[in-house]
Order: structure tokens, then C-alpha cells, then sequence
């Protein structure tokens, strides 16, 4: 019974929100759950893969595919804090990791002491 108990638990894990709900979250499309980070200081003033400059205190991030524009919400798995943001530019490059949050962003969820947290993304239009 631990074992099987283990092994549900272990499954919930690893599958993306989307496998387990079907894909339809409160308001929007789930995009599945993983590691987000954040852009560090040395990113401000650069421009994203959409053409416009990164700025710290703007609610933007950046995801491989989702297109530009468009409005995702991020929830911290294990707080429960929420923060919609605006996809404006292309990443996370490190493996592992599905989103990289803007500062205040990753301010709003309370993840820049860790630097990373376990995330779900809910495409909202």
C-alpha cells in the first residue's frame, strides 16, 4: 500500500498539470508546471528576442514557445502567489527550467531569495 501510495505520489510529480487536468486550468490553458528562474541585473537594458529593451520592474518573462504578447500566469507551487506576465522574449536556455521571470515578476511570487521555484503556467490568451 506505501508503495503504490509512493508511487502516485511520484507520478503527480513528474506529469505536467496539463496530462493530470485535462489542459483547461481556471481561466486559461495549462502549459504544465516545472522550474522557473529569473533574468539577473546584468540583463537590463539589453534587448529580448521580441525587439524591446528587458526592464527589471516590468511584469514580462521569457518562454520557448508561447508568442509574444501573450499573458501567462505563473503560480508558485509552493506558496500559492500568483503573477500574470507578458511573454517578450525567448528562453530559458538552461535545461531544466521552463520560464525565466523579470525581477518584479519573480519579486511577486517571492523566488528571488531562492533564485528558483516549481511553477505552473496557465496560458491566458
Amino acid at each position: 500500500m506505501k508503495l503504490r501510495l509512493a508511487l502516485v505520489a511520484a507520478t503527480c510529480l513528474i506529469l505536467p498539470l496539463s496530462a493530470v487536468s485535462g489542459g483547461e486550468g481556471k481561466g486559461g490553458k495549462l502549459l504544465g508546471s516545472g522550474i522557473a528562474s529569473y533574468y539577473g541585473s546584468e540583463f537590463a537594458g539589453r534587448r529580448t528576442a521580441s525587439g524591446e529593451r528587458y526592464r527589471a520592474a516590468a511584469l514580462t518573462a521569457a518562454h520557448r514557445s508561447a508568442p509574444f504578447g501573450s499573458r501567462i500566469r505563473v503560480r508558485h507551487l509552493a506558496s500559492g502567489r500568483e503573477v500574470v506576465v507578458r511573454i517578450n522574449d525567448r528562453g530559458p536556455w538552461t535545461k531544466g527550467r521552463i520560464i525565466d521571470l523579470s525581477y518584479a515578476a519573480a519579486k511577486a511570487i517571492g523566488l528571488t531569495r531562492s533564485g528558483t521555484a516549481r511553477v505552473s503556467l496557465t496560458l491566458l490568451d
